[in-house]
């Protein structure tokens, strides 16, 4: 099939990394290798950092290019399916439903993320056009429990379907782990809000753990660094290394020497880095919080520990740096956990058989 792909938040072609811009590219990927033609439609970005933005502007942006669209699929033909990932609140779709009921083309969403406190001032508006893109989706993908549960209260009549967050194991699965005794490794974003929620009490716990002789690398950047730096001074000064930002194949190296992964994940929707970590073989400790159970499977490739709760989290990291045969165990499990339910090649397969599905007008 012909596919439009279109991600209103961060187009795939971003120049900022992010989660956000790599599952784009991986359901991307995805399709592609289900034997897919797959084209970024627009870049268009329609997102909102705050409920005072100029919704006129952006409004009249949308409308500018859905005219260009429409003139260059009057011309050249349309495609078989419109796929818009991850729309919410501050990046609503506003594009796709417009031209796919122009054109009669099936709209399919991805990660559609809806939830009932955000009807408050202009984000009422939008969040109805989140809810209106749902509800004219032929389907809905809902990679986790969350989102799904969120979207069929507020449009029963929506079609949902499930399908796991996945990544492409291989630039990990090509080192071989050389875990050095005691290193731990973080790979993370520097910003405001949940990043830096989880960083303060990734912070609180190794402060009780300062009898173990670890050592943590920290990978990531961004403006929030100054102050995250300052949460790991003093006596947490000389334990840790600054990685600064490092492309994949720089991250599948550093990983490869890493005993433990350790984020708590506040806020995170299920977090793509948990799959990385756990495919170059690394064990993951985490907080049961928000998306992330979605990515670690408690007890077989890591251990989730109670949200908020630095002692629970601490005794978690303490318990497996004493431990290396359970860690050993995690550390095979983490492997298989990926490459056996969560490689692309396995879900590229399952991500098929929905489109095929929803192109066809078949509902769960």
């Amino acid at each position: 099939m012909n596919i439009a792909f279109y991600a209103p938040l961060k187009s795939p072609h971003h120049p900022v990394p992010s989660g956000d811009r790599l599952m784009a590219r991986q359901l991307m990927a995805a399709l592609t290798l289900a034997g897919h033609k797959v084209t970024v439609v627009s870049e268009l970005r329609s997102f909102l950092p705050s409920a005072d933005s100029a919704t006129e502007a952006r409004d009249r942006e949308a409308e500018q290019e859905i005219g260009r669209i429409s003139g260059l699929w009057a011309a050249s033909g349309t495609p078989d399916l419109w796929v818009s990932y991850h729309p919410y609140y501050k990046a609503p779709d506003l594009l796709g439903p417009a031209l796919c009921r122009r054109f009669d083309i099936p709209y399919m969403t991805a990660e559609t993320s809806y939830s009932g406190r955000r009807n408050v001032g202009c984000w009422a508006q939008a969040q109805e056009r989140v809810l209106d893109g749902g509800r004219l989706a032929a389907a809905n993908i809902c990679f986790t429990e969350r989102d799904r549960a969120g979207l069929a209260q507020a449009a029963p009549d929506a079609r949902l379907v499930r399908l796991a967050p996945f990544i492409d194991p291989q630039p990990y699965l090509v080192r071989s782990p050389e875990p050095e005794a005691n290193h731990l490794m973080t790979v993370a974003m520097m910003r405001p809000g949940d990043k830096l929620s989880s960083y303060e009490a990734l912070a609180a716990a190794l402060r009780l753990i300062l009898d173990l002789p670890w050592t943590l690398g920290i990978v990531g950047d961004g403006p929030a660094r100054e102050q995250i730096e300052r949460l790991f001074a003093g006596e947490l000064a000389n334990r840790v290394v600054w990685h600064g930002q490092k492309d994949r194949a720089e991250i599948a190296d550093l990983l490869a020497t890493a005993a433990l992964y350790l984020w708590p994940g506040h806020g995170e929707a299920y977090g793509l880095a948990y799959l990385e970590a756990q495919a170059a073989g690394v064990p993951v400790v985490a907080e049961a919080v928000a998306g992330v159970p979605e990515a670690v499977a408690d007890g077989r490739s890591g251990i989730l520990t109670p949200p908020g709760d630095a002692k629970a989290y601490a005794s978690a990291i303490a318990s497996l740096l004493r431990d290396d045969q359970t860690r050993t165990r995690l550390a095979a499990g983490a492997r298989r956990f990926v490459t056996e339910e969560r490689a692309i090649g396995i879900i590229a397969g399952q991500l098929n058989d929905i489109v095929v599905r929803a192109c066809e007008g078949q509902t769960e």
